[in-house]
């Protein structure tokens, strides 16, 4: 037996309802109401991948800025999971001095290879230690 069907369909009305506003137009003369159509204009229609920026992770690091390679004895109670990093304005014979008293501290430096050239005829410029969070 064949299904019964009704003699006149209805018809299917497809409309929007929600008239559609501009986003922050209410707060701006420049833009109107109706200035472009939803879709990809639209700033909340369109997909857009969620969550913090992937490169501002400025979070991982712990820096301080020191004058003089003598506080590199702050770095004695916690030299597990701090570091020290050389400033690159730090004259070769100051990165010497640095890299030796890290090494009698046991503590570790991020770039003891920094200025291994000879530069002795270089003005010293005030030494700056950069302390940094080594992620265990």
């Amino acid at each position: 037996m064949a299904a019964l069907r009704p003699l006149v369909e209805p018809k299917i009305i497809k409309k929007r309802t929600k008239k559609f506003i501009w986003h922050q137009s209410d707060r701006y003369v420049k833009i109107k109401h109706n200035w472009r159509e939803p879709g990809i204009d639209n700033r909340y229609g369109t997909q857009k991948i969620q969550g913090p920026d992937l490169d501002a992770q400025h979070w991982l690091w712990e820096q301080q800025e020191n004058k003089a390679h003598a506080e590199l004895e702050v770095l004695l109670m916690c030299n597990k999971s701090y570091g020290a990093e050389i400033a690159h304005n730090v004259s070769s014979k100051n990165c010497k001095a640095i890299v030796e008293r890290a090494a009698q501290l046991a503590t570790r430096v991020t770039n003891p290879n920094a200025r291994l050239h000879n530069e002795e005829n270089e003005l010293t410029a005030y030494v700056c230690v950069l302390f940094v969070l080594i992620k265990p």
